[in-house]
């Protein structure tokens, strides 16, 4: 008979998902995580498989909470630029803390299908979100008509890595948020 699972798997993903941020996957040791997520090697090779099951699981885990957090941003304000602002000013406020799905990117780019394939999904859902609230500030005249929402968005979403970037590379939160507000000016 089984055993039955001693650890939240939940739990467990969320520790292993603060050891890859900051390590990266190939700084990443079994024996970090096992330290980490406090539960023993046997049981993590028993629920993932092996690290990289782990690393997929903590990516995806991450990028789901990531695009839900930009979500609830996007809906905070009365006005869809309120809302923009809103995401932009949460990434800035937490980019000190690295981002797990930028770093698999520049990690893996697109070398591994199954991590791509998971990333994809929360990318084209967050990208959906942002093209729906360009499109609304746009009606409501705060984005530029002859703007195209579609290209908008892949601006945006580029500079919220370029400001993860930035600020992994020392930038201080002046400069952050000032990249912030030049993205949201180019809408105009």
């Amino acid at each position: 008979m089984a055993r039955s699972k001693e650890f939240d798997v939940d739990t467990a993903v969320d520790a292993a998902i603060a050891v890859f941020r900051e390590h990266g996957f190939e700084g990443t040791s079994a024996q970090m995580l096992v330290d980490a997520m406090g539960i023993g090697r046997q049981s993590l090779y028993d629920t993932f498989g092996d690290k990289w099951g782990i690393y997929r699981a903590a990516v995806t885990r991450y990028s789901q909470a990531e695009v839900r957090a930009h979500a609830a941003m996007l809906a905070s304000g009365n006005r869809a630029i309120d809302g923009l602002r809103a995401m932009f000013d949460r990434v800035v406020a937490e980019a000190d803390r690295p981002c797990l799905g930028l770093s698999s990117t520049v990690e893996f780019g697109c070398a591994k299908p199954d991590l791509t394939k998971a990333r994809t999904a929360s990318s084209d859902f967050l990208a959906g979100a942002v093209t729906d609230a360009v499109v609304r500030a746009r009606e409501q005249g705060d984005v530029a008509a002859d703007l195209d929402p579609e290209p908008l968005t892949t601006f945006l979403i580029a500079t919220i890595s370029s400001i993860r970037l930035a600020a992994r590379a020392g930038a201080s939160p002046q400069h952050l948020a000032a990249l912030a507000d030049l993205a949201l000016r180019a809408l105009r």
